[in-house]
């Protein structure tokens, strides 16, 4: 199993990136993906690893951190079994190294925001904000 995320790069206060996160493996079957818990984690330096969002598979609902809603969007497509994150409005305090992660179930809302709660995770990608 293994996620693969990209996208990252340097970004002047106030604009865009958009990071994507392949998933592969015996455990990511496009079928299964429809149930699957997708997030997203970022990394400050000298931080330790905090929610930036999830989505919760077909029908389920996308959950953002407090300090990302309205400029942040997770989204998916689980045929390609690649997840999103559109980052808009960006600030310098999103500066970190953002994670992908997944769970092959689906979370509940009470848990989803814990790292424990994922079994998978990709490398990390570098968004860097200048102000």
């Amino acid at each position: 199993v293994q996620l693969q995320a990209s996208g990252g790069g340097l970004v002047q206060a106030g604009g865009s990136l958009r990071l994507s996160c392949a998933a592969s493996g015996r455990a990511f079957s496009s079928y299964g993906m429809t149930s699957y818990t997708m997030g997203w984690f970022r990394q400050a330096p000298g931080k330790e690893r905090e929610f930036v969002a999830a989505h919760r598979g077909s029908g389920g609902t996308a959950v953002y951190a407090d300090s990302v809603k309205g400029r942040f969007t997770i989204t998916r497509d689980n045929a390609k079994k690649t997840v999103h994150l559109q980052m808009n409005s960006l600030k310098y305090e999103d500066t970190a190294v953002y994670y992908c992660a997944a769970v092959t179930r689906r979370l509940i809302l009470s848990t989803l925001r814990s790292p424990a709660e994922y079994d998978y995770w990709g490398q990390g990608t570098l968004v860097t904000v200048s102000s």
